[in-house]
């Protein structure tokens, strides 16, 4: 071998094991920098089984930091700050009942990222899979775990500006009936059937298998609607109301509402509504909430702030009453019983 061969050889062997060298330093930093994470105060997160439903426990996206990032994961209802279990699912948005969940994904490209919701069994076993249009957003299941919605961004990333559209889709777990979008059903304002270009639906939330409440947006205005599976309709019942909640005696409403004097960027405070009498109640919680709040029980809504961890979750009574807690750290899309 001729000696300019023989140093060529001898600089790719130089190349080739600096490159393991970084690689293993740089592998060694990240479960470093994870453990001092966890030192610095983090939640206790190990492996196990995560059982949807389980007695005593509650499911959600997990966000601390290190390997368990965006699993799925339980705690004990009576020590939400303690030991977390981890079930190795990761999701972006979840949501679960009677034994039913539902998960949407991101599936990591090398040019660029896709989408999927999985429906899961009580186990976490996947029982269904579909592609999602584009960066998921919400996602719910019907109180008797049959029928299950989500919302994806189809074109910009956040409801506060008005330069995006998305698309919800409801599917009913038992036949594969798949409505792909919601906005091919009719909208009902004030009575009339309106059709708009414009029109845009998110944030489902379930009475039962065939009713539901969702945000209807037109002609700049949101609408809380109640939609009807069967009758492929939406009817608008009252203005300025998104992602909203139903309570588990569905006599009430929570929601994000925009309100006067908050900046552009953060304009939503948490209210809830009566659906008899459509009467508007404040939360104490004052911060902007973009997010899609869940019933704890019939008085305490628990929804997201941001944190340390990148999402924290927050308690408040549904009545105005109280203030706002801190109900866990790094946790996010939390499901409890009768929460719709």
């Amino acid at each position: 071998m001729k000696r300019a061969h023989r140093v060529l050889v001898l600089l790719a062997a130089v190349l080739v094991l600096g490159g393991v060298a970084l690689g293993a330093t740089l592998r060694a930093a990240d479960r470093a920098a994870e453990k001092d994470r966890a030192q610095a105060g983090g939640p206790e997160v190990r492996s196990g089984d995560v059982v949807l439903g389980a007695p005593g426990r509650t499911v959600f996206r997990n966000m601390a930091w290190g390997p368990h990032r965006d699993e799925l994961a339980s705690v004990a209802d009576a020590d939400p700050s303690g030991p977390r279990t981890a079930s190795g699912v990761r999701c972006l948005r979840f949501h679960s009942a009677d034994g039913t969940g539902v998960c949407l994904q991101a599936v990591r490209g090398a040019l660029r990222d896709t989408y999927r919701a999985i429906v899961l069994d009580a186990r976490l076993r996947e029982r269904h899979r579909y592609g999602l249009a584009g960066i998921p957003s919400r996602a719910r299941v019907a109180p008797g775990g049959r029928v299950v919605a989500w919302t994806v961004f189809v074109s910009g990333d956040s409801y506060a500006g008005s330069a995006f559209s998305t698309r919800t889709s409801i599917l009913d777990t038992r036949t594969g009936h798949l409505d792909h979008t919601l906005e091919s059903y009719r909208f009902f304002l004030d009575g009339r059937e309106h059709r708009a270009a414009d029109l845009n639906v998110w944030g489902v939330t379930f009475a039962d298998d065939d009713h539901f409440y969702a945000t209807v947006a037109t002609g700049g205005r949101t609408y809380l609607a109640r939609g009807d599976r069967s009758g492929k309709t939406l009817r608008s019942l009252h203005t300025n109301v998104e992602c909203p909640s139903l309570s588990p005696d569905g006599t009430r409403v929570a929601y994000k509402k925009r309100v006067e004097g908050a900046s552009s960027d953060a304009p939503w405070r948490l209210y809830v509504l009566d659906l008899r009498t459509l009467r508007e109640t404040a939360t104490a919680e004052h911060r902007n909430v973009d997010d899609q709040a869940v019933w704890r029980d019939g008085h305490t809504l628990v929804y997201s702030l941001p944190g340390d961890y990148g999402s924290d979750l927050w308690t408040v009574p549904a009545d105005g009453s109280g203030r706002p807690r801190t109900l866990m750290a790094a946790a996010l899309a939390p499901a409890f019983p009768g929460s719709r």
